[in-house]
């Protein structure tokens, strides 16, 4: 390579992301993927910025106050207008949070089940305050709404999108209309979308004029991609394609231990997961520290929790599972479900080589004498769809498979939350009360510090609980155009307004 991407920086003010998902929905709400984020945030910008351990901070909202009586009221800038030149009203926020929140109003989000959990709805004070509700800690609630507040134009999204939604095969630059630094002016379906600067934005300038979004499932595409200038930063490069970066000319690699835990749920609503010794049983049977130093070459960091170091609740004391072949058989007999066949459904592309992990994953687990288990390698939008299945055994068609999870508000609630809770929660993965009981007990406290410690306890009992398979936490390993000035983020998120050059 011959620089041909820093060239094109320079002379065009133009940059290529390559994703390893294309948005598969044009409605900014209707989806919870980190890779849609990091397109439509850049249309549809967040309420507020939020930074990895240190907290929210103004953006649209210039200033926030919890009111004592479970409602925070939120200061909005009186210069923010949408791409189609509407200005920005406290009306459509709070809009906006309602359709997050409230199923019965647009698209059932799974951003209101996962992302604002506390959030239970909010209302304009007048044209430029919002007043959100919620029925937890005020300090959970900022964690939330911090993340996950948006801001759709009301009349215009129940005309495009609610009034009669539009499939996005039929899509164009028309179906978007955000306030963030860049408008969409180009728009093919499953291929790519291309954004530029909107002229009227009220921030500060965004560093290129033109943004294309692109995907590729296959990391060996993203990378081929890099190395012949056709893109300028790509997400997910697989250990072994990060030798292949590093000696290309121009690029580089950049990596950082992420907020994502990968691991494998076990619906216990359904036999045999139904068993708490059996689901230990399954953490016992894998070697997670093996699976990080050779499927993934050392780019992780095994463990036996819900959520990763650096999030409000991580418990220090609770170790990863080591594996022991002997005890899980013995907790198999002990379950009662000696002899059990099960499939482990795994997704192709998504998280780093999580085809290769899945299969590991069950070949360790079929080597127990007393259980049999299959790997069964199919598209994300599979376990997507089965992790957002319930508990209900009549509807659930796969009850183990393999997911990832960033915990990006950087609080051990998001990453429990909608997985555990019982009530209002027909998503949620896993049936205990306790569990739930004291998830929901931490929400109700305000003192930050026994907060933590009852976060602490959360991630303790779900270790004993054993909900998932616990896995590894996994390291975000970018392929980036060495001219651009940018480090990745814990919580995954690209935001170009981040970048230099």
């Amino acid at each position: 390579m011959t620089g041909i991407g820093s060239s094109r920086i320079q002379a065009l003010d133009e940059i290529t992301i390559t994703l390893s998902q294309f948005p598969d929905t044009i409605d900014p709400l209707d989806h919870i993927t980190g890779d849609y984020f990091d397109v439509y945030d850049h249309i549809y910008e967040p309420v507020f910025d939020f930074e990895p351990g240190e907290g929210i901070f103004p953006r649209v909202a210039e200033e926030w106050e919890a009111q004592g009586d479970g409602t925070t009221q939120v200061e909005l800038r009186d210069d923010v207008v949408f791409h189609n030149g509407d200005s920005l009203t406290a009306e459509d926020v709070a809009w906006t949070i309602n359709r997050t929140v409230d199923p019965e109003i647009g698209v059932p989000s799974p951003i209101g089940t996962f992302g604002l959990g506390s959030i239970e709805g909010a209302e304009a004070v007048d044209d430029t305050t919002v007043e959100i509700s919620y029925g937890a800690a005020p300090g959970l609630a900022e964690f939330e709404f911090g993340n996950y507040a948006r801001a759709m134009d009301m009349e215009w999204a129940i005309e495009n999108h609610d009034a009669e939604a539009e499939a996005i095969s039929g899509a164009d630059p028309a179906d978007f209309n955000g306030t963030g630094p860049y408008e969409v002016v180009d728009f093919t379906s499953g291929e790519e979308i291309v954004v530029e600067r909107f002229d009227d934005y009220w921030g500060d300038e965004p560093p290129f004029e033109r943004v294309t979004f692109n995907a590729a499932g296959e990391s060996s595409s993203r990378v081929a991609a890099l190395e012949t200038g056709e893109t300028d930063l790509t997400i997910n490069i697989l250990p072994e394609d990060v030798a292949t970066v590093q000696q290309a000319s121009g690029v580089e690699v950049r990596n950082v231990t992420s907020f994502r835990n990968i691991f494998c749920p076990m619906k216990n609503t359904i036999p045999p997961f139904d068993s708490q010794e059996f689901r230990q049983a399954m953490n016992y049977a894998v070697d997670n520290e093996g699976i990080v130093n050779t499927v993934l070459s050392g780019f992780g960091e095994p463990r036996g929790q819900p959520v990763a170091p650096g999030i409000n609740g991580f418990n220090p004391e609770v170790e990863p599972y080591e594996q022991d072949i002997g005890m899980a058989e013995s907790l198999v007999e002990e379950s009662g479900y000696g002899g059990a066949e099960i499939e482990l459904y795994a997704p192709q592309g998504r998280y780093l080589n999580d085809a290769a992990i899945g299969e590991t994953v069950a070949d360790m687990i079929d080597q127990l004498g007393n259980v049999s288990c299959e790997a069964n390698i199919v598209d994300f939008g599979v376990v997507s769809d089965a992790n957002q299945a319930g508990v209900d055994p009549d509807e659930i068609d796969i009850a183990f498979y393999m997911i990832g999870w960033g915990t990006i508000t950087g609080d051990t609630d998001y990453g429990t939350q909608g997985f555990f809770t019982i009530p209002d929660n027909p998503d949620r993965t896993f049936d205990d009360e306790e569990l739930s009981d004291a998830i929901l007990e931490s929400q109700q406290i305000d003192d930050p510090e026994e907060r933590e410690a009852a976060l602490q306890e959360v991630n303790a009992l779900a270790h004993e609980k054993a909900p998932f398979v616990f896995l590894h936490t996994q390291e975000s390993i970018y392929g980036v155009n060495e001219v651009i000035q940018w480090e990745p983020r814990e919580d995954e998120t690209i935001y170009i307004w981040d970048m230099e050059v």
